[in-house]
């Protein structure tokens, strides 16, 4: 059967997220270390002064140890807040408690937090849920980051662990591809850094 890009791309996100909540718990503790032992030894990272990270929920890559690390490194680190359908801004946060509960049950920055613009930022620690080796990103398809990376251009690093990682992924002409691909097993330039 002939299926739509966004036919195959629900298929593949629910085989994909079936085949997370079966992972190991050992699995995820190791490759989300060795995941931020990679992203410390980018040197983008190092640098940058401002980073764009997402705050991982119970089956993502946990990255609150990032993020006290960052804070802790005086970096200043912004927070997606969605705003509205397929909407959403980067807030600044300055410790864990600024954050609440929001949609779909994602840590969020509370309403006084600082909106930081994508001209500021340096670099954006991107969730998804696969992608390939490449940088061609399947997100939870409610396409937040889509249209706030379309407006942006700081270098993008997505996050995936190597088992939930895919040969092929389908693109549509919206997709924003990735800079950088990390995984546990590595750094991954892909090349695109033509922006």
């Amino acid at each position: 059967i002939n299926m739509t890009c966004k036919e195959e791309k629900k298929a593949l996100r629910q085989a994909v997220q079936q085949g997370v909540r079966q992972l190991p718990e050992d699995y995820c503790k190791a490759a989300d270390a060795a995941i931020f032992e990679h992203i410390r030894a980018l040197p983008e990272y190092a640098a940058a002064k401002t980073v764009f990270v997402f705050v991982g929920m119970d089956w993502e890559i946990r990255t609150q140890p990032l993020i006290e690390d960052m804070l802790r490194a005086g970096k200043i680190v912004g927070v997606p807040l969605c705003t509205g359908k397929r909407t959403m801004e980067v807030r600044r946060i300055t410790g864990m408690d600024d954050l609440e509960k929001g949609f779909y049950g994602l840590l969020e920055p509370k309403a006084h937090t600082a909106l930081l613009r994508p001209d500021e930022i340096d670099l954006g620690l991107i969730p998804c849920c696969t992608c390939t080796a490449g940088g061609d990103r399947l997100g939870y398809g409610a396409g937040f980051y889509d249209v706030y990376l379309a407006q942006s251009h700081f270098l993008r690093v997505v996050l995936c662990r190597s088992r939930t990682m895919s040969e092929t992924v389908p693109v549509e002409e919206h997709d924003q591809p990735m800079d950088v691909v990390i995984s546990e097993t590595g750094i991954r330039r892909t090349g695109r850094n033509s922006r």
